[in-house]
């Protein structure tokens, strides 16, 4: 009898795409196989994101699809595993809105998956796990894959202790809880082994670890440690919470070679009064003096960050205020949406919501100032040169796509590369959304 065969679908956040590598390596060792491109699989996991209404709804329309392809192609509906958040969160809910619906593993016991599976094989009816243990998976989880990757994600840190009003992270993701450092080292270790250049150390608020046995060990001295290791080329973070800002972590961007000019520090407003209403517990003049401070410490720092329009009580005069502090900090990228209610926030209680059409005006509004200054970003680079990590093939025969150490897209025209090599080019072009190279040379991979 063949293995069983699975497909794993993510949406959201990188803390997903990482917590979906871990479950592929952990049903490999199980003895599944993933399924080929285009090939219905046997097992069709689902690891959701809950942090916005459409991404629930989403799911549900996919459990719909996957079980009307089924049917149309006349073939066995496949076992439904619903993963992450959204099953942490809407668990019992699952269960009676998608009865075809095998399994529902939340963020912290998917290690248990396997059994799981098993279980609802044997019993015929859907099982649920959505216990919360601090760090426990990991323990549980295989060695990382040996798989080469230019770039890989790795989760020091996970859940959060802020409880901003209209974020529902503390509830589906836990308390905030660290890895030890030996074990984030180790799995460090083996991804550089299998090939590694860069590595982005993840968590829901990053910059909050410190070492479980001795926390006067912080993140900025793990960010050290890492940087140290034999193989590395390239090093991020995200997400970064100001609240959590050290003057070490500050001193590391201009200290750490090996540390890639590129910050994503979350303020979702400009306004004092809806910073206050969101629970931020860090103001507009705060949020604006880490980012003078960051940047002297290392000059050509490239900014990123997170915008809500539409919170709660949200006034045009509030939202002007974000508009400026948009234009006065200048950002690179950003990832901005309309406010969304999420069950079980004290936001969504609130009896002053914004009318859904005057916060998609303002996010309308937003994007187009972030569009505007992340093309004048990008085309500041035309005419310099960079060092790009390539990561895969372009659309056409010898073009490839890499990354600039400001995390833009660039396109070269270069027969020969691979993936994970570190190549020098010269910036000809710039678009929205990337940038185009010519190969100047290639350094050391």
């Amino acid at each position: 009898m063949s293995p069983r065969s699975f497909a794993i679908r993510s949406y959201g956040c990188q803390m997903n795409v990482y917590d979906s590598e871990r479950m592929a390596e952990l049903l490999r060792a199980s003895g599944f196989v993933e399924a080929e491109e285009g090939r219905a699989a046997d097992i069709a996991l689902l690891n959701t994101c809950h942090i916005r209404e459409k991404a629930t709804e989403k799911l549900y329309s996919d459990i719909g699809r996957i079980r009307s392809a089924a049917m149309a192609e006349g073939r066995r509906r496949p076992t439904v595993v619903v993963a992450g958040c959204v099953a942490q969160a809407e668990g019992a809910e699952i269960r009676t809105r998608a009865p075809g619906v095998d399994v529902i593993v939340g963020p912290q016991a998917y290690h248990r998956l396997p059994q799981l599976l098993l279980e609802a094989e044997r019993s015929g009816r859907a099982v649920l796990d959505t216990d919360m243990p601090e760090i426990a998976k990991f323990a549980a989880l295989p060695p990382r894959a040996q798989r080469a990757r230019p770039s890989a994600f790795l989760t020091i840190q996970e859940g959060c202790d802020k409880f901003c009003t209209f974020c529902v992270v503390p509830y589906t993701r836990g308390a905030e809880a660290s890895r030890p450092a030996a074990d984030i080292l180790a799995e460090a270790r083996a991804l550089l082994h299998a090939g590694t250049v860069e590595l982005t150390l993840i968590g829901q608020n990053v910059n909050a670890w410190s070492e479980p046995s001795d926390p006067s060990r912080d993140f900025a001295w793990l960010l050290g440690e890492i940087a140290a290791l034999p193989g590395l080329g390239r090093l991020r973070y995200t997400t970064s919470h100001p609240r959590d800002v050290t003057d070490a972590l500050i001193a590391a961007h201009g200290q750490l070679a090996a540390l890639m000019p590129f910050l994503h520090l979350p303020v979702q407003s400009g306004s004092d009064r809806i910073l206050a209403a969101m629970n931020r517990r860090h103001g507009r003049r705060d949020y604006l003096a880490l980012v003078a401070r960051f940047r002297a410490a290392r000059p050509d720092l490239a900014l990123s960050s997170d915008f809500i329009t539409g919170f709660p009580g949200e006034t045009e005069e509030d939202f002007a205020e974000t508009l400026a502090l948009v234009e006065e900090v200048g950002f690179a990228q950003a990832y901005s949406f309309r406010y969304s209610p999420r069950p079980g926030t004290p936001a969504a209680d609130r009896a002053d919501q914004v009318p859904a059409s005057v916060a998609a005006e303002r996010l309308a509004r937003l994007q187009a100032l972030l569009a505007h200054q992340q093309l004048a970003f990008n085309r500041a680079h035309v005419g310099t040169e960079t060092e790009i990590l390539v990561e895969r093939p372009g659309r056409h025969a010898g073009q490839w796509i890499g990354k600039s150490p400001w995390m833009q897209s660039v396109v070269v025209e270069a027969p020969g590369l691979a993936p994970g090599v570190l190549v020098q080019v010269a910036i000809t072009g710039a678009g929205p959304n990337s940038l185009a190279g010519r190969l100047v040379a290639a350094a050391a991979a």
